[in-house]
């Protein structure tokens, strides 16, 4: 029974390193694509034109990512793992394009720093839901009632423009995705005990849907950092 109960934990143990590794590496796989995405937009001025003073064009870019946030975890378990794979990267892409634009509002060297700090924030709080025994799913419960709240006073504030409103979104968006980092790695960490390790496909499912999760946490606390901290170009 002893050795029964070992093995058992130490098949869970590996199920979860195997897992995580997994959505760590999409994820960065996903950053570095909307990365690479936001540059070429940024120094393209013939796109920049094209997608953001043509109306059409620019609400077709907004459909399709929404559209791709939420076709991809509905469908993720139906579609082919190759699929899955390609749209998550075609979301990825398109993020970029439409992140694009705040490369030339704001500063380089503002952009690196909220890159950089909002890395490390992700990381503290990633690590502490995977190593924390506290459950946190009450805090993120919470949390996504919050989120709720800054999206529908970030619509309201479209129309008001009160910039102090702005401000206390984006200091609540950075409490937020803070805490929503490590809710969600304990949760990712929860469905990676559970991980089939035979199943590649499963695996790399799985793995793209975690991905995802944790990539808007990041992309959202750094454009909440950003919007913050950043410096503007005069």
């Amino acid at each position: 029974m002893a050795f029964s109960r070992e093995s058992a934990q130490g098949y869970v143990r590996s199920s979860v390193s195997v897992y995580m590794q997994q959505v760590y590496l999409w994820m960065t796989v996903a950053l570095g694509v909307t990365a690479l995405a936001a540059v070429f937009t940024a120094s393209n001025m013939a796109i920049l034109q094209f997608l953001f003073t043509n109306t059409i064009m620019f609400i077709l870019m907004i459909v399709g990512i929404l559209g791709l946030s939420m076709y991809i975890p509905a469908r993720i378990h139906t579609i082919s793992a190759g699929t899955a794979t390609g749209l998550f990267l075609l979301y990825s892409a398109l993020m970029g394009v439409f992140l694009g634009p705040i490369l030339l509002v704001y500063t380089g060297a503002s952009v690196a720093q909220a890159f950089i700090v909002t890395a490390g924030m992700f990381a503290g709080m990633s690590v502490f839901g995977m190593v924390t025994k506290r459950d946190l799913t009450g805090m993120g419960n919470f949390l996504i009632m919050g989120l709720w709240g800054i999206i529908l006073a970030s619509l309201v504030n479209l129309f008001l423009g009160n910039s102090a409103v702005d401000m206390t979104i984006s200091v609540l968006g950075v409490i937020i995705f803070t805490g929503l980092t490590a809710f969600d790695t304990q949760k990712l960490r929860m469905m990676g005990e559970t991980a089939p390790l035979n199943d590649s496909v499963a695996i790399r499912r799985g793995a793209l849907l975690g991905a995802l999760t944790l990539y808007l946490d990041f992309i959202n606390l750094f454009l909440m950092l950003l919007r913050l901290f950043g410096n503007r170009n005069s």
